[in-house]
């Protein structure tokens, strides 16, 4: 199991970071794109278009656009070769005519392997029913799937794949950064102190107030008479030192525990210790001595041992001590993750854990 750490015991508490790595221009962001294709070129992997009757009548419909009438022999296509796809794909902000995105294929009929398909032609919409991409190429799933009369191996999920630069931009979407004096940023961690040290190292930096903080998640700029992309480029690479709040998150189901660094612990007594009970069974052979009229047996022999736990001695943690200090603790008590979820439970029931506990 593993215990994850927020912060590292030998390093300080919080350190300075980038504002473009911890908000965003609010306004500047991606778009999701979503179509529907056909890939051929399978090995027999693809749609049994028997029962994928959206793959039959899509396969119909595009040999009938290329002049191939099969409407008279449809029940008689029976390829394998050929599977219905999802494509979904980012849009980047200030994407241009002709630039290239990455897109993503997932197999939506019963095709069991998309390894060495191609992509037809497939259009790209946005939520307006635009279309804002063309995508099309052969695609690649990085899965290994093999399989003989007794038994398979699959590595990967074969049925969901890539196409790198796979799609062409035939739309953007329109927005003048530049000529936008008035802006927000947007904090990927909502804090009001971490807003609040924005706003103030943007007005050290630029020398006027130009930044105000308007709730835990918003900073507002002013940027009026200013170079709007140049002022952004200098407020972007300006460091502060952001603030979290003190949270304990705790997976049961992996025994990971993840604590930040602000986390305190009110003067509390731990004691850890279970009762353990180890049978052993070593059965030995009786051998009777010559002549004595007796047979060969088998006696068994059981050991019996158990641990109560009389060597865990009961720990006392000071009050306000830092998650360096905790940790020490409770590992000089020898407790391991799983231990360590239920003494975080019973710290917090007492109203020593200050700080939020999130069991998921």
């Amino acid at each position: 199991m593993l215990l994850a750490l927020a912060a590292l015991v030998g390093s300080p508490a919080a350190a300075q970071v980038r504002i473009k790595d911890i908000a965003d221009i609010e306004g500047v962001r991606i778009n999701q794109l979503v179509g529907y294709g056909l890939v051929v070129g399978l090995n027999g992997t693809g749609d049994k278009l028997d029962s994928a009757v959206f793959t039959r009548e899509t396969l119909v419909a595009m040999l009938e656009r290329l002049g191939v009438n099969t409407r008279d022999q449809i029940a008689k296509l029976q390829t394998k070769n050929v599977a219905a796809v999802m494509v979904t794909a980012e849009l980047p902000a200030f994407a241009r005519l002709g630039s290239r995105i990455d897109i993503s294929l997932s197999a939506l009929g019963d095709a069991t392997n998309l390894t060495g398909g191609t992509l037809l032609v497939t259009p790209l919409l946005a939520a307006d029913g635009q279309v804002y991409g063309v995508a099309q190429g052969a695609l690649a799933t990085g899965a290994i799937a093999a399989k003989g009369n007794a038994g398979s191996v699959t590595r990967g999920v074969p049925t969901a794949g890539r196409i790198a630069n796979g799609a062409t931009v035939e739309r953007e979407v329109p927005y003048a950064l530049g000529s936008k004096p008035n802006l927000h940023l947007a904090l990927r961690n909502p804090d009001l102190t971490t807003a609040q040290r924005i706003a103030d190292g943007i007005n050290q930096s630029l020398g006027a107030p130009a930044a105000h903080a308007l709730d835990p998640g918003t900073v507002q700029l002013d940027l009026t008479g200013r170079d709007v992309v140049a002022s952004l480029t200098r407020i972007g690479d300006l460091r502060v030192e952001p603030d979290s709040a003190a949270v304990v998150i705790v997976e049961e189901a992996s025994g990971t525990v993840v604590m930040g660094a602000n986390v305190r612990v009110s003067t509390v007594a731990i004691a850890q210790g279970n009762l353990t009970i180890r049978v052993t069974e070593t059965p030995e052979v009786s051998q009777p001595g010559a002549l004595s009229g007796g047979s060969t047996a088998v006696v068994d022999r059981t050991k019996l041992q158990i641990d109560d736990g009389h060597d865990k001695k009961l720990g006392i943690v000071r009050a306000n001590v830092t998650l360096r200090d905790l940790v020490a603790s409770l590992n000089a008590l020898g407790v391991g993750p799983r231990d360590l979820i239920s003494i975080l439970q019973s710290i917090k029931a007492a109203g020593a854990l200050q700080a939020d506990l999130q069991v998921r």
